[in-house]
């Protein structure tokens, strides 16, 4: 595979595969820190707001008492062989060439510490197992190069043992947060989450004209009033979705596409501005605690408003942390229906319609497009779709293809569970790291300047609001436009023609009219 120069003066060209175990380069990355939290991100957050003097103690108390709740974590840290089956399987490390990037390397930074407190080895040979005392030093190291994981659990995959870097990547940044040194990016988007409802700190009426002014837009595109209803009792569906769907290209045009989509198959729906957001950061920060609190904002919005189900919409760790978590965190959701998944994925919904022949599609409205899809890392590794195995993968595709003529998808080994990330997930979106968040996108990029060259393909969909996101930023460093990066939705909503809605007739002879409705 190849991808494009970034630096070529005339037009982009072609440089070597990234996906090749690049030179190594050590401490190349030793340098790129993001920002550390403000004293109120972290004590909002139930965290002490700067590193506390006892520090070392209290994090070595920590590493014991999560290997001793967590018996995943210890054997995590008590299992790897170092048999290299995870070094080139980071696109941080493909990207960057440090070799701290190595899955192996970066899990080494706490097992080491591990070892020289809670082994017989560590404690009276340090020096045969690589054990190391916990110094402001390493303590420095764990914060920069913990978040120089997205968590994405790549490297899991093709582990013999099945270690779980993301987990112990998560413990560290855990035991960092408890000792008073968190990270800016992360714990600020908690603490607006878990006060105001939403990642922005959009108050409900800010929400409300946005809502307001969207809708009219869909009225002004389709002829046809189609709400997008906020804080409405009693109607079946509550729609959780990142906030970036109220404000952002081309998050927004996934939410229009939701509209259209609940507006067709008849469903009463409505957002909430207590619980105005799906993304769930607290998981990149290995804190329970605030998982749940984030959780159970959306049960309280859930009971509140009345509904019958709850949907999540096109966001990667949203959908992690909901698949696997929320009944845990926030459950029983036993007021809800019990005839529909608690919770769905709007792709699970768009599915179902689409399987019942609830939706028009007129794909030619998506033909000046060629597709292929990005499976987000989250939903790749950690979720479920559609009660089938696999279905995280098929179903987004079924739902492309029912609604665009010309998909493709990129090379098998950099799709579906072996998917690259994006580069911007697990907490490292955030400008100080714009270097990294490129290099890291770089294998993704290669795979998709390969089904460029073959296949002529002009623009990728994901169903991540993180990885729209990070794709708009970085994608045009590798040329593409800025908005190559597109929602699911959004080409379903392209598509899709709504009942009554006046369509264009292509086929009519020039000179007579060229309008038809669409009839129940």
């Amino acid at each position: 595979m190849a991808t494009l120069d970034m630096d070529a003066e005339d037009g982009p060209k072609f440089i070597p595969d990234p996906l090749a175990i690049p030179k190594l380069q050590c401490g190349a990355m030793e340098d790129l820190e993001s920002y550390v939290a403000h004293p109120k991100h972290n004590t909002d957050l139930g965290f002490p707001g700067e590193l506390i003097d006892n520090w070392q103690e209290v994090a070595i108390a920590k590493i014991g008492e999560l290997a001793e709740k967590n018996r995943a974590f210890q054997v995590y840290l008590d299992s790897c062989v170092k048999c290299g089956a995870c070094t080139d399987k980071c696109h941080y490390f493909l990207g960057t060439g440090d070799p701290k990037n190595m899955p192996v390397a970066r899990q080494d930074l706490l097992r080491s510490v591990y070892r020289r407190y809670y082994t017989f080895a560590g404690k009276n040979f340090p020096w045969l197992v690589g054990a190391r005392d916990l110094t402001r030093e390493v303590l420095d190291e764990w914060y920069n190069y913990y978040h120089q994981c997205s968590q994405c659990r790549r490297c899991s995959v093709f582990c013999p043992y099945g270690i779980d870097t993301a987990e112990i990547s998560m413990a560290a940044r855990e035991i960092m947060d408890t000792v008073g040194l968190g990270q800016k990016y992360c714990n600020e988007i908690i603490a607006k989450a878990s006060t105001v409802g939403n990642n922005l700190g959009l108050n409900p009426k800010a929400l409300r004209a946005t809502l307001e002014d969207l809708e009219e837009d869909l009225e002004d595109e389709t002829g046809i009033s189609v709400r997008i209803p906020l804080d409405e009792k009693g109607a079946d569906v509550l729609l959780i979705t990142p906030s970036a769907d109220f404000f952002a290209e081309p998050h927004i045009d996934g939410l229009l596409g939701y509209a259209k989509v609940f507006h067709e198959a008849g469903v009463s729906w409505t957002v909430s501005s207590y619980a105005s957001e799906a993304a769930n950061f607290g998981m990149f920060i290995g804190s329970y605690e605030n998982m749940r609190t984030l959780a159970l904002r959306i049960r309280q919005a859930a009971e509140d408003l009345g509904v019958k189900r709850i949907v999540f919409g096109e966001c990667g760790h949203a959908w992690r942390v909901a698949y696997s978590f929320l009944n845990t965190l926030a459950g029983p959701f036993d007021f809800l229906d019990q005839n529909y998944p608690i919770p769905q994925h709007i792709m699970e919904f768009t599915y179902d319609m689409i399987q019942k022949d609830q939706l028009n599609f007129d794909k030619s409205k998506n033909d000046h497009i060629r597709l292929t899809y990005h499976d987000s890392c989250n939903v790749a590794r950690g979720a479920g779709m559609g009660g089938f195995e696999g279905g995280q993968f098929e179903l987004p595709r079924e739902v492309l293809k029912a609604c665009c003529n010309n998909y493709f998808d990129m090379e098998r080994d950099t799709i579906k569970e072996s998917t690259f990330c994006c580069g911007g997930g697990g907490g490292l979106l955030t400008d100080e790291l714009m270097d990294l968040r490129t290099k890291g996108a770089s294998p993704r990029m290669s795979a998709l300047q390969q089904v460029t060259e073959d296949h002529g393909v002009t623009h990728m969909a994901a169903i991540c609001a993180i990885c729209k996101t990070q794709f708009s930023k970085v994608m045009p460093k590798f040329g593409y436009e800025m908005d190559s990066i597109l929602s699911v939705h959004q080409l379903v909503g392209n598509a899709l023609i709504l009942t009554g809605q006046e369509v264009e007739n292509e086929a009519a002879p020039e000179g007579e009219a060229a309008v038809a409705e669409v009839n129940p």
